[in-house]
C-alpha cells in the first residue's frame, strides 16, 4: 500500500499572504499569539497567555516571516525589543481596521509532546469563539 508523504503545514504561507494582503488594502495587519516558553515577546504584555502585536511596516523593524519564525523589531515603552514568534504559536492574524483575516486552531503544546511520545496522530483543535469575538464589524449602507 502506498502512503501520502506527510504536507508541510500552510500556516507561514497564510501568515505571509494575509500580511500582504492587509498592507495592500492599507489595514494595520495584527498578529495574535499563543505565549509559552519558545516565544519571546514583552511578558509584561501578555494576558491570558496571549497577546496582540502591531505587525505594520510602520511598527517594527526587520520584519522576517519565515517556514518556522515570525521575527521582528518593535518598540514597547519607547525600548526597542527583538520579537520571535514560531508560525505554530500564531493564533490568527487580521487587519486591525475591519477585522478580516484568518484565524488558526490553538495547538494543545502538553498533549502534542505527549502525542509525540506515544506515536498518536495528533487532530485539530477548535478554539472556542467568544461573544467580543462574535461582534466583528460591519460595514452599513446609510442611504
Amino acid at each position: 500500500m502506498l502512503v501520502a508523504p506527510e504536507l508541510a503545514t500552510a500556516r507561514p504561507h497564510l501568515i505571509r499572504a494575509i500580511y500582504e494582503w492587509c498592507c495592500e488594502q492599507g489595514l494595520t495587519p495584527y498578529l495574535a499569539v499563543f505565549v509559552d516558553s519558545q516565544v519571546q515577546v514583552p511578558m509584561e504584555f501578555v494576558r491570558n497567555n496571549e497577546i496582540t502585536l502591531n505587525i505594520g511596516l510602520e511598527a517594527t523593524g526587520d520584519l522576517q516571516i519565515t517556514k518556522e519564525r515570525v521575527q521582528f523589531k518593535a518598540r514597547f515603552g519607547g525600548v526597542v525589543r527583538q520579537l520571535d514568534v514560531p508560525v505554530t504559536h500564531v493564533l490568527a492574524i487580521y487587519g486591525r481596521e475591519n477585522g478580516q483575516g484568518m484565524a488558526f486552531p490553538k495547538i494543545d503544546f502538553a498533549q502534542a509532546q505527549s502525542d509525540v511520545a506515544t506515536d498518536v496522530p495528533t487532530q485539530p483543535v477548535a478554539i472556542p469563539v467568544t461573544a467580543k469575538e462574535k461582534a466583528k464589524p460591519t460595514l452599513t449602507r446609510v442611504k
